[in-house]
């Protein structure tokens, strides 16, 4: 039998029957010896050999009771971050076999996870030559831009498409960029410098950023929420997620709409909130719009890439917070962010 394999249950079964044996032959001997006690002496050799049976199980059983304990610290401290945790399997039987497997599953998860980091790393640092490589010819194509900009005053046909050129170039050096702040939050490599900031004056920097877009667009755009409302989080980066979601609504807005961002603080969470009555998104979108360069067949949006919300998305979630988004096609949307409070003990 497989089971027997196992040591421990064969020593098990050995107390057991030996038990059995010896109780049974001292019973056999008192009702040989002396029958008149026979019903005596069988109570007492079944009692007595009882209370040994649940005494051999008792420890049998709390041994293998350590055993589970000491298997789940294990795969606890793996859990944890500790990727040289493994679960001791030097004996023989079906547990053992079961916790060999499970190391094996470790071992197997670390090479998976390695691999990936490698391959992370990789993406990172050819993503970032490639963008470093593209800063050099980008910045001279928008010095030589500029000087035809300056010899085209006269001419408007060569001045519109100058102006034009000059949008594109913006648009591959946001994307460099972009490309850039994903993969070192994708590799890991971004180490979040945490701060207690104030959210009005975060927000007042986003006014001031979309003020005069929102003037030459002719958008309502407002920033309001209480002043003293403060969160622990990296600024630059709460302000770059914040303003590719602002962004996006000025893209998905016509003249005459308004964008707002407010903000408020309940007991145990912080939440920024942006708002549009712009296109909204399709119900067919919605549960795409954070996908890398996912762009829908209804927007009417022709220069986004498709990157500015799932930057903004990456940027929320490792600050521990959450990024909501509710819309109906032709009214608007509202995109919520919640971050939690830590709570002192």
């Amino acid at each position: 039998m497989k089971i027997l394999t196992n040591k421990k249950i064969k020593v098990l079964f050995i107390w057991i029957v030996s038990c059995v044996a010896l109780f049974s032959g001292l019973m056999i001997a008192v009702a040989l010896w002396q029958p008149q006690y026979i019903i005596h002496s069988i109570l007492v050799c079944c009692l007595s050999m009882c209370a040994v049976i649940v005494a051999i199980l008792y420890w049998y059983f709390r041994e293998q009771n350590m055993i589970m304990e000491s298997a789940i610290e294990q795969i606890s401290e793996y859990i944890s971050g500790d990727h040289d945790a493994r679960l001791e399997c030097n004996e023989e039987g079906e547990l053992y076999r079961l916790f060999h497997q499970v190391n094996t599953l470790v071992s197997i998860l670390n090479a998976h996870a390695e691999k990936e980091g490698q391959a992370k790393k990789f993406l990172k640092d050819t993503i970032s030559d490639i963008s470093h490589q593209l800063k050099t010819p980008l910045a001279a194509l928008n010095i030589y831009n500029g000087i035809m900009q300056e010899e085209a005053k006269d001419n408007s046909t060569l001045g519109e498409f100058t102006q034009l050129s000059e949008q594109e170039l913006d648009r591959i050096e946001t994307l460099v960029q972009n490309l850039l702040k994903i993969t070192k939050l994708d590799a890991g490599t971004l180490v979040m410098e945490l701060s207690l900031e104030n959210i009005s004056d975060m927000m007042d920097v986003i006014k001031k950023q979309f003020s005069f877009r929102a003037e030459q667009e002719e958008k309502e755009f407002s920033v309001h929420g209480e002043e003293n409302i403060t969160f622990l989080c990296d600024r630059t980066w709460i302000l770059e997620a914040v303003s590719n979601i602002v962004k996006n609504a000025f893209d998905h807005t016509e003249k005459g709409n308004s964008i707002s961002v407010e903000w408020v603080q309940f007991a145990s969470v912080v939440q920024i909130v942006i708002r549009d009555n712009g296109t909204g998104i399709h119900p067919e979108d919605l549960y795409h719009i954070f996908k890398r360069f996912y762009r829908s067949r209804f927007s009417k949006d022709t220069q986004g890439v498709g990157l500015g919300l799932p930057l903004a998305k990456m940027i929320v979630e490792a600050h521990n917070g959450t990024i909501e988004v509710s819309s109906e096609y032709g009214l608007g949307s509202t995109f919520t962010l919640d971050f939690l409070i830590p709570t002192k003990l």
